[in-house]
């Protein structure tokens, strides 16, 4: 693997920190060139900065709850949470909310900027999946495929390479979206279709899983997949609801 970019004197740069640092700063200009394009909406810097306190206290606090039970009778690992490792969907549900309140709170129409920040999170997962390869977290479970891959914490057994997978399902949603947005049928289409669509995949994608999960079903349904099934039943209710309404303003 590559989890270091680069080292000089005692200064090191991670692999994955800079990826998520790239996809950040990629997102941000996209978000806002397309903001001003297609709302006339100037966005300030404060939106981005509260966006990413957001995500990062969703992605740690999601963490936790991944082993509620260990930390609460390990409470001294609570600090190590905060040394490294996110939780997706943590994130994203805590931006979410945070994003839908910031808009209201300032008027700009929620709906189409949710479409246009649907494509801004492919952008930023996509760029990090890929920092989690280079770092060779998220691995998948053992394999004897001919492209399975060997990374530093699967004591030499080859393993998918679930981030890579991801990566490519990412790009394939990124593609349908751009694809969708110029004929969506009304705001909010392309919103609830990347949720949608990311949840199957996910859903799918944690049975290559290798890495500790935590599970609402020992074994059966991760946490992530419960969080996938919600997402669905949610994003059916809302997308036939708007759809109906023809929600296009």
């Amino acid at each position: 693997m590559f989890p270091k970019l680069f080292e000089f004197q005692n200064i090191i740069v991670y692999t994955y920190a800079f990826c998520v640092v790239l996809g950040t700063l990629l997102s941000i200009l996209y978000t806002k060139r397309q903001a001003k394009r297609e709302r006339k909406v100037n966005l300030q810097n404060s939106f981005f900065y509260l966006i990413f306190i957001a995500g990062f206290i969703g992605g740690k606090l999601f963490l936790f709850f991944e082993k509620p039970f260990y930390y609460i009778q390990n409470p001294e690992n609570i600090i190590n949470i905060f040394s490294g490792g996110f939780v997706f969907y943590g994130s994203f549900l805590c931006c979410v909310f945070t994003i839908i309140w910031y808009l209201k709170k300032h008027k700009i129409p929620v709906l189409p900027m949710l479409d246009i920040l649907a494509v801004t999170t492919t952008i930023v997962h996509v760029i990090g999946r890929m920092g989690c390869f280079f770092a060779g977290c998220c691995f998948g479970k053992p394999t004897d495929i001919a492209f399975g891959m060997v990374f530093p914490k699967t004591n030499n057994i080859t393993v998918h390479p679930s981030q890579l997978y991801e990566v490519f399902s990412i790009l394939l949603i990124l593609i349908t979206l751009l694809i969708v947005k110029q004929k969506k049928q009304f705001n909010g289409q392309v919103f609830l279709l990347y949720v949608s669509f990311y949840a199957i995949i996910r859903g799918g994608l944690e049975i290559f899983r290798g890495d500790k999960r935590g599970f609402i079903i020992e074994n059966c349904l991760s946490h992530s997949q419960f969080i996938a099934l919600c997402l669905l039943v949610i994003t059916g209710f809302f997308y036939f609801k708007l759809k109906n309404k023809n929600h296009l303003i």
